[in-house]
């Protein structure tokens, strides 16, 4: 394998190698975690390759794909080139239009001196490098975390020349609602649950139609959060629309008509979040209002400053202005949460950036946590 020409490759191939050696020992020796672990050139020779491919263009579209670093032994169910491929861009490029639907990815794995393309899988086992390409120059590194469920985690994202890895512990939400918890750190869960998620799909969700949004998470029951909206609410909900909290509470079925109901569901939610205003639910996934305009309650202070925290390696927590985040939507959410302690705003920005306002009671301040990197 030869040296790559996308410098951010190898710049960040030691440290994904660290990663992933240094979740090896979560997995369950012999069983589906066991998963095989790149070396730096592996690395290097995977991103390089899919980071050229995204710019190529097939019959004018981009290519979209996800490559596995799995051997076709390791596959579930393979479907088996007679003559592997080599790695390069061109490669992928010309197989993408046959692989860009979801869950389907390409297997890479050693043969002679480089890297080949084998063939196709739709099951990668817990730990395995998965490197999707989303766009042109954008890049991400993932991988399941759990044996019994079919989410990815991610790892990495490459975006040109810039690169976040991303370090989830490095944030301390221990002092933040339960609802942030859940949101930034899903790994505390009880060992066996396979949560739903529901915020992490909202947020998602809420990126996804880029025309930027509010939500507001406010305390199940509690009615303490109308005093920093205006009122009368134009788009009150009543009684509160609890199909989201149902789907979310409800069993996984086999049929995973379940499942497709609950992405129906909140795609529905976070569709009003376009609205001008905010949406409201609770942390139970009620919806109870949307296009709220939100104020400041009589004889609480305007909110100054905030801290400035990101998941990711290297990142240095800032004091900021709200303003310095965003306009309307950053500020109004930034006094929401220091007017509302036991609540959580979440921000979308047209331009794909995704901010967290929730209060911190330690530091007697706002936290504005910024999760894109979280939601590509």
């Amino acid at each position: 394998m030869g040296k790559s020409l996308y410098p951010a490759a190898r710049a960040a191939a030691e440290r994904l190698v660290a990663h992933f050696e240094a979740h090896a020992s979560e997995a369950r020796p012999g069983g589906d975690g066991s998963a095989p672990r790149p070396d730096a050139g592996a690395v290097e020779a995977l991103v390089d390759a899919a980071f050229w491919a995204s710019l190529q263009r097939e019959e004018g579209y981009s290519a979209l794909i996800s490559l596995t670093y799995l051997s076709p032994e390791r596959a579930s169910h393979p479907l088996l080139l007679s003559t592997p491929l080599p790695l390069g861009s061109r490669s992928l490029a010309h197989l993408a239009p046959a692989v860009e639907r979801p869950g389907i990815h390409i297997g890479v794995w050693h043969q002679g001196d480089g890297l080949a393309v084998w063939g196709t899988t739709r099951t990668v086992p817990t730990f395995a490098f998965v490197l999707e390409v989303l766009g042109p120059g954008l890049l991400v590194v993932k991988h399941r975390t759990r044996e019994d469920s079919p989410k990815f985690e991610n790892v990495a994202v490459f975006e040109g020349e810039h690169v976040k890895i991303l370090r989830r512990d490095g944030v301390d939400v221990s002092d933040g609602p339960a609802v942030l918890r859940s949101l930034l750190a899903p790994e505390s869960s009880p060992p066996g649950s396979d949560p739903v998620d529901v915020l992490l799909r909202l947020a998602v969700s809420m990126r996804a139609h880029r025309r930027g949004g509010a939500l507001l998470v406010v305390p199940t029951g509690g009615e303490a959060w109308r005093e920093s909206i205006v009122t009368p609410i134009r788009y009150a909900v009543a009684p509160a629309f609890r199909e989201l909290a149902e789907l979310a509470s409800d069993a996984p079925d086999a049929a995973g008509r379940r499942a497709q109901a609950l992405t129906r569901a909140v795609d529905a939610v976070a569709g009003l979040t376009a609205v001008d205003g905010a949406t409201v639910i609770t942390d139970h996934y009620e919806l109870l209002a949307f296009g709220v305009k939100i104020r400041r309650p009589d004889r609480r202070p305007q909110v100054e400053q905030v801290l400035v925290l990101e998941p990711v390696e290297g990142a240095v927590a800032t004091i900021q202005a709200p303003v310095q985040l965003g306009g309307t939507r950053h500020i109004s959410a930034a006094q929401f949460a220091q007017d509302q302690p036991d609540a959580v705003a979440l921000v979308a920005s047209q331009d794909g950036r995704f901010t967290v306002f929730a209060w911190s009671a330690r530091d007697r301040m706002v936290h504005a946590h910024r999760v894109e990197a979280l939601l590509v």
